[in-house]
């Protein structure tokens, strides 16, 4: 963002400054003071569980310039510390990003989907970033709170955006995507992530078409060709559709082949046929870049700048980052999990050519609800059918799936009740040459296994 004076802040966002400078400029805006630094506005949110304004004075301690609060500001503040009252901050910063978006001129470009999400968006920016000036989504900041943060980090400079999006319920994409104003809006795929509070695989499908409607009739929406829903997502848009995929598509993948560093890959399709590379391994990874590769394409980046920008992409951590320890190569996807990105992880590791051991860990899954049984199933019976030599579950919840994987046939399954345990076997179990994939939702804090392995 660029320096707006506090005067300027308070219109945008309807509050009022009711202690302060007028004229004292702002030069970020954040809401947690673990990174709040000099020139900061902080914003101090209030929930369930925490009350921002118990945070203002710290936040003043550490440079901040002035605090977005609600109702009375906390006593003993520094003299001059700029106070803005609202009745509802988080309404007040849904404004306040919505006024800086009317000031930006870039071309904006939203993602969502049931996964690979920040895959793509890190693809994406890498892409954009050869020939535009890219602000994209710290992290994957792309709820109600994050998606204003992500808009307000822009600057009226930058070129392009590229923004995620996600959601958890229905009616919850729409005012997001209107904040955002996108002219370009990709869908990763319709799996069964949140299908706990959605219901079923239409409703989600439902649920993220609503950004393709709003895009502008000269926009472009970018979708999987081959997923289930490819027809439906097509229809929820007057704007221009560009499908990709691998046996169908406007951008096709193929002669995909890959190790324990890098995918290689072939683009076919109307924009023509060229090799590309990506520091990553995994077919999925290659479908998350077609979708990158189309909205270079669309933004006027030559085919050239775009193969050159995937290979150079980093990505957000604890997507298939790959790590060494004693020997032992760890596929580390430790982020999120759902039935649908297990399944591709476990491709990706059954694809993997190699002397050594192929052993998965994999956690719980949240958000499944009354689908619970079924995800598990599918996961457990997918990891009966690749290449392993042992399966190992972390939890209570994730023993599901080793019962389905036995089930399925598969011999060598070991469950364990917590992280610790499976970093202690792990550490017994793993060898020179071994590749381990480690996969499970947030909440599991699966990295812990990787940070304990010795």
């Amino acid at each position: 963002m660029n320096p707006l004076s506090l005067t300027e802040i308070a219109g945008m966002c309807g509050a009022e400054l009711i202690a302060g400078n007028s004229e004292d400029m702002v030069q970020r805006v954040g809401k947690d003071t673990r990174s709040v630094e000099a020139g900061d506005l902080y914003v101090a949110l209030r929930g369930d569980r925490f009350d921002g304004n118990q945070f203002i004075a710290e936040a003043a301690a550490k440079g901040a310039v002035a605090a977005l609060c609600y109702g009375e500001p906390p006593a003993g503040l520094p003299p001059g510390f700029g106070i803005l009252s609202t009745p509802d901050s988080m309404t007040a910063l849904t404004l306040l990003a919505s006024a800086w978006r009317s000031r930006l001129t870039l071309r904006a470009i939203a993602i969502t989907g049931s996964s690979g999400k920040t895959s793509v968006k890190d693809f994406t920016a890498a892409v954009l970033r050869t020939s535009l000036r890219t602000t994209a989504t710290l992290g994957n900041l792309n709820n109600q709170i994050g998606l204003p943060l992500s808009i307000l980090g822009a600057d009226l400079e930058d070129e392009a955006a590229v923004w995620e999006i996600g959601m958890n319920h229905r009616r919850e994409i729409a005012p997001l995507a209107g904040l955002a104003r996108p002219e370009i809006g990709m869908i990763t795929n319709i799996g069964t992530a949140h299908i706990e509070y959605l219901g079923s695989r239409e409703e989600i499908a439902a649920e993220k078409g609503d950004l393709l409607e709003k895009l502008p009739s000269w926009g472009c929406a970018i979708i999987p060709a081959e997923d289930h829903f490819s027809q439906e997502l097509c229809s929820r848009t007057s704007a221009r559709v560009l499908q990709v995929g691998f046996d169908r598509g406007d951008l096709r993948a193929t002669g995909i082949r890959y190790g324990l560093n890098e995918t290689h890959f072939a683009i076919e399709g109307e924009f023509g046929r060229a090799e590309a590379v990506l520091p990553v391994p995994g077919r999925h990874m290659v479908g998350n870049a077609l979708l990158a590769i189309a909205a270079g394409l669309q933004c006027g980046v030559t085919m050239e700048k775009c193969i050159s920008g995937l290979a150079g992409a980093t990505l957000t951590s604890g997507r298939l980052a790959r790590v060494v320890r004693r020997g032992v190569t760890f596929l580390d996807d430790t982020y999120n999990a759902n039935p649908d990105s297990m399944i591709a992880a476990l491709e990706t590791l059954d694809g993997i050519s190699m002397s050594g051991r192929k052993i998965a860990v994999l956690g719980k899954m949240g958000e499944l609800g009354r689908h619970a049984a079924e995800g598990y199933q599918r996961v457990g019976t997918k990891a009966a059918d690749v290449v392993l030599s042992t399966l190992i579950t972390v939890g209570e919840e994730a023993s599901a799936i080793a019962e389905a994987a036995m089930k399925a046939g598969f011999l060598d399954v070991r469950v364990v009740c917590d992280n610790a345990e499976a970093a202690q076997l792990l550490s017994s179990l793993a060898t020179q040459g071994d590749v381990v994939l480690l996969k499970a939702s947030r909440s599991a804090r699966m990295e812990e296994v990787l940070q304990r392995f010795n």
